[in-house]
């Protein structure tokens, strides 16, 4: 049976096109550092392809996904593991307290509580990671337009069924299913995700510039969110990062959100890869920098950069993007490295 990534819906995922990029890996390569994994799709196409993966991604729920998809090689969700979840009346805890009537209602809130207190019982940390994954799913299609920057009074209104229907022609009912209901929905899909690829997969929760001194691979894999697009993931998603560790996050620096300062941003990260034998760039031409400042910034630190290019049209808010987009992958050769022996290399290992 051939594994199956799950359904994440993480806004920037690369799950459409995650065997195209995979195709591009060059094929002397045995290991891989996803550096920026988001939802997981890269990373998970390549535990398929054997490949030895180390996920990083600055927010915990990524990580999460990663640490339960990726790093995880056999532990699933049993019944045992579900009465121990969902046991219990709901309390008023972190979520009840912060929360209610600002992105879900009291009730919902309390649940929520209940279920993160619960899951500290489990006997795995896989186990843990699994059902925080879950559970995260259920909070993503719970919420209007599946992110977590929308004021209390349009979610009341896009969860109003009747409301929804008359404007939209669509009754979104699945707003208004228990967090519960969402979680056992999914949860035979991401318990069959979950295969050993005989590898020692790593999941890491940092900052990018914190491990390229530190991680080592064949080739590095860079999809750092698209400046000049829908890309504020802390924003997205960063609610559920509180919600995990039962504290209010701040924003994390080193964002790649500002105009100002992404070029520098990307040529300090360009400049700290020279350990990687090959460099993979996903980005596309709606982002900024542009694909030929991105060219310049590459051709400073190699001179064997090659760029694929496809159309990728995707949808933000259910809504196809009018205009054609087009993904580039820039692939490049550290020329420098790849000149030293073999005896020189050191194979990945964190």
């Amino acid at each position: 049976m051939m594994n199956k990534f799950p359904k994440i819906n993480f806004i920037g995922n690369k799950e459409k096109i995650a065997d195209w990029i995979s195709n591009y890996f060059p094929k002397d390569a045995k290991s891989i550092f996803d550096a920026f994994s988001g939802g997981g799709s890269v990373s998970y196409q390549a535990k398929l392809q054997g490949l030895k993966v180390i996920s990083n991604d600055v927010l915990t729920v990524n990580h999460l996904i990663s640490k339960s998809l990726i790093e995880n090689n056999f532990e699933t969700l049993d019944k045992n593991d579900l009465e121990i979840i969902f046991s219990g009346k709901p309390l008023k805890g972190f979520m009840f307290k912060n929360y209610s009537n600002v992105f879900f209602f009291p009730e919902e809130c309390m649940e929520l509580d209940l279920y993160r207190q619960n899951i500290e019982k489990l006997n795995s940390e896989y186990k843990k990671s699994l059902s925080l994954t879950l559970l995260r799913r259920a909070m993503v299609r719970k919420m209007p337009y599946s992110r977590f920057n929308i004021n209390w009074d349009k979610v009341l209104q896009l969860r109003d069924e009747e409301n929804s229907y008359e404007k939209y022609k669509r009754k979104r009912a699945y707003h208004n299913q228990s967090f519960k209901s969402h979680f056992l929905e999914n949860i035979d899909e991401y318990n069959k995700a979950v295969f050993d690829n005989k590898q020692n997969n790593i999941s890491l929760n940092e900052d990018v510039f914190n491990l390229l001194g530190k991680v080592k691979a064949d080739i590095i894999y860079l999809d750092p969110p698209y400046t000049g697009t829908m890309n504020n993931y802390f924003g997205f998603y960063g609610l559920i990062d509180s919600y995990i560790s039962s504290t209010i996050k701040e924003p994390f620096k080193n964002n790649f959100v500002d105009k100002k300062t992404s070029i520098e941003l990307f040529d300090t990260l360009f400049s700290n890869l020279k350990n990687y034998k090959y460099w993979m760039l996903s980005y596309n031409n709606s982002s900024f920098p542009t694909k030929e400042q991105l060219l310049y910034l590459l051709s400073k630190y190699s001179d064997d950069v090659q760029i694929i290019e496809r159309k990728h049209n995707y949808k933000v808010t259910g809504k196809e993007k009018k205009e054609i987009n087009k993904e580039y992958l820039f692939i490049v050769k550290n020329t420098r490295l790849l000149t030293k022996s073999k005896k020189e290399y050191v194979t990945a290992e964190l």
